[in-house]
């Protein structure tokens, strides 16, 4: 079991991912730790921009592409500009410590962990080889705009009543 470890690190690829994949869980860990909301959202966006480099390694380029420019940037913008247009009460109280539960939570975290180590490791995962597209975003518009252009416009249409319904809500709170 601990030759498959090695093997596996003596790969650069599989080190970069196992960077990126730490980054990320960082990142979520950090977005549900932290208390002031702001702090919440630049965790958020790391998470983000480490998923970024991951479609990256996976030779998505135009996702990674889009995951910048969507989530780490425009969400993430909006994200603090609703958090500053908004009023918020100043109660920052911490909740106590309750140790009891962290040791248990640690013990549990400690236990999938090995649950799931142990089933990757002894897992048998068959190898295909499947052939990449020569440009992805052309891939990635011609099925977008024939296969799915029903379920591409259900979305539009979808984004399109969740704006107006956020501001119709919006109105409601200013008035």
């Amino acid at each position: 079991m601990l030759s498959n470890i090695v093997e596996f690190f003596s790969n650069g690829s599989n080190l970069v991912f196992f960077v990126f994949a730490l980054l990320i869980i960082g990142g979520a860990i950090f977005m549900i730790s932290f208390t002031k909301v702001v702090h919440m959202v630049v965790a958020l966006a790391f998470s983000f921009l480490s998923l970024a480099g991951l479609y990256v390694l996976l030779e998505a380029e135009f996702v990674a592409f889009v995951q910048v420019l969507i989530y780490a940037g425009a969400v993430s913008i909006l994200m603090i500009f609703g958090i500053m247009m908004t009023k918020h009460r100043d109660e920052d109280k911490a909740p106590p410590p309750r140790q009891t539960h962290n040791i248990l939570l640690g013990i549990g975290i400690l236990g999938l962990f090995g649950i799931l180590f142990y089933a990757i490791q002894t897992a048998d995962f068959p190898v295909e080889n499947v052939s990449l597209a020569q440009d992805n975003t052309l891939e990635i518009g011609t099925r977008i705009f024939t296969d799915h252009v029903i379920p591409f416009e259900l979305m539009s249409v979808l984004l399109t009543v969740a704006f107006i319904g956020a501001i119709v809500v919006a109105k409601r709170e200013e008035d």
